[in-house]
């Protein structure tokens, strides 16, 4: 990021204080993520609701994948149960898991 991308995504709290929110939630809609500077320190991030989101799920995605990572690692095939030996262990059928749909794995 250059310095006139970074001054054009700040905008002072002051502006708020003017009656120019709608204004400036308007430009975070359709131009992105803002900055919001008071006593020449940024002080928050306005984001729009999608933006959000979409960070959200990306840091939910670090996060399975840092999970599945360890997992990895600390994988040991000789302690693995075979799935017929867990539905013979708990009575389960191939009858009784015909009705349920498929699993979706990210």
């Amino acid at each position: 990021m250059n310095l006139m991308t970074a001054i054009q995504n700040t905008v002072s709290i002051s502006l708020f204080n003017r009656g120019l929110a709608g204004k400036i939630f308007q430009e975070v809609n359709t131009t992105g993520a803002k900055v919001v500077m008071k006593n020449n320190a940024p002080e928050c991030v306005l984001l729009s609701p999608q933006e959000y989101v979409d960070l959200m799920e990306t840091v939910q995605d670090a996060r399975l994948l840092l999970t599945a990572n360890e997992r990895m690692r600390n994988y040991d095939s000789d302690k693995t149960i075979p799935a017929e030996e867990v539905q013979q262990d708990f009575g389960i059928t191939d009858a009784q898991l015909a009705g349920f749909d498929e699993v979706e794995f990210e």
